[in-house]
């Protein structure tokens, strides 16, 4: 498919139109660049971070909040960030599997994305696919990362809003407190709240947030509870959402993590530039192996290959 055919069928509406951009954007095909720059910077969709540790219920909850969004009229798009196959690099499908139910309406799009071994848990090319997906006209994003730990911050340089998904029986509020996570929640929802020691973790959270750096703007963070198996609490979490993107429009945020989603993806381009230069760049690890040279001096001598190849 020609590239002029590409983006006059993804300015339609076509679907299969998307699926092939993203596809293009994830493999870095010379296309996928192309679309980037004639579409990046359209749409005005409302981005939402989904992150807790595994188990948490943060794919049933996404499923929940597609449900909600979908019977406001509103189009919704998934990105779920799987862990990356060790022998295809490829995206390990159980989100998508989870949410089959909207895939039958034309509202609803979701794709898994490999993580790519990315040291935060999201490939620079998710942010890509964020872009496509927003100049396709989508009203919500939301992204689901793979699991919860230091690392996987990252989330919140991406999303507008970043959703801390808890439970009670997943350990106590001070380990997501240590791990960074609890300091760029900007919504905090504790799931399965069925289960035993749900109002406890609720008085821990409280107690650790009084502890936590305040947020710009002065915002509050709310703790939510919800039963997404059973449908409770998705739309009350929609809502808090709302508020949050509300508050960065009143108080001139929204612009700035915009800046910062930029910035991640220039900082995701250059490891990405690393990790493969310095595949096959065996002499100059043998020369930092011996002290011949330095790491910055190996770094400095890949990133101007690259520079030079691209």
């Amino acid at each position: 498919m020609r590239l002029e055919e590409l983006i006059e069928r993804f300015s339609r509406g076509d679907r299969r139109a998307l699926a092939r951009a993203i596809t293009l954007v994830e493999s870095g095909h010379p296309f996928g660049v192309a679309l980037l720059q004639q579409l990046r910077g359209k749409g005005r969709a409302k981005v939402v971070g989904l992150t807790g540790s595994p188990g948490a219920g943060k794919s049933t909850l996404a499923d929940r909040l597609i449900e909600v969004a979908r019977a406001a009229g509103e189009r919704v798009a998934v990105l779920a960030v799987d862990p990356s196959s060790p022998f295809t690099g490829g995206a390990v499908l159980g989100d998508r599997i989870r949410m089959m139910r909207h895939y039958a309406d034309e509202g609803v799009f979701i794709r898994s994305m490999a993580s790519r071994g990315a040291l935060g848990g999201l490939a620079g090319a998710t942010v890509g696919a964020l872009a496509l997906l927003e100049a396709f006209g989508f009203d919500w994003i939301f992204i689901e990362t793979v699991g919860v730990g230091q690392s996987e911050v990252d989330i919140a340089r991406v999303a507008d809003t970043t959703v801390l998904v808890l439970t009670p029986a997943a350990g106590d509020a001070v380990q997501a407190f240590k791990a960074g996570v609890m300091e760029i929640a900007e919504v905090i929802v504790v799931n399965k709240f069925d289960l035993p020691g749900g109002p406890r973790l609720i008085e821990e959270l409280r107690a650790t947030l009084e502890l936590a750096p305040p947020h710009p703007g002065g915002w509050k963070v709310p703790i939510l509870t919800a039963v997404a198996s059973r449908g409770q609490g998705a739309a009350e979490l929609l809502d808090a959402i709302r508020e949050h993107r509300a508050h960065l429009e009143a108080t001139g945020q929204l612009q700035a993590h915009r800046l910062e989603r930029a910035r991640f993806e220039i900082q995701a381009v250059i490891q990405e530039w690393g990790r493969r230069m310095s595949q096959d760049a065996t002499p100059l690890l043998n020369e930092v192996a011996e002290g011949k040279k330095t790491p910055e001096e190996a770094a400095g001598e890949i990133l101007r290959a690259a520079l030079a190849e691209g």
